[in-house]
């Protein structure tokens, strides 16, 4: 399984990849697969507040219901509204079906989350 190598990765399973002050952020691939059938997502508000490893939502697939947990601290400044009406895009790419886009706080926040070798070594000692 392959990981971006420009994205930062946490322990819960997102991913962030940061351009200047903003963050893209979204699950794994792993998360993904490991969740099964995604079937519902919820976000938050643009405009709202996200704070480093706090709950920002949840993602529903036939298995469970799982709470999504921000990288970074900052504010929404979009939301990926697609997944709203098809969360599937998710499982069929995960790396590239975004959820929200952060205003970072504190931009250098990310540098303390993994690289995608060190994720995908965290993946496999998992397993």
């Amino acid at each position: 399984m392959a990981f971006p190598a420009d994205y930062r990765y946490t322990k819960e399973h997102e991913w962030i990849k940061v351009d200047g002050d903003t963050g893209t952020i979204g699950i794994t691939d792993h998360a993904q697969d490991s969740l099964g059938d995604i079937v519902f997502v919820e976000l938050p508000k643009t405009g709202s507040d996200v704070e480093a490893h706090k709950a920002f939502g949840t993602v529903e697939s036939v298995k469970a219901v799982s709470e999504l947990f921000s990288p970074v601290s900052g504010t929404v400044t979009a939301v990926n509204d697609d997944l709203a009406t098809a969360p599937e895009k998710i499982n069929s790419d995960a790396h590239g079906s975004w959820m929200i886009k952060v205003k970072l706080k504190n931009p250098a926040e990310a540098n303390s989350l993994m690289s995608a070798a060190d994720y995908e070594k965290f993946v496999a000692e998992e397993s």
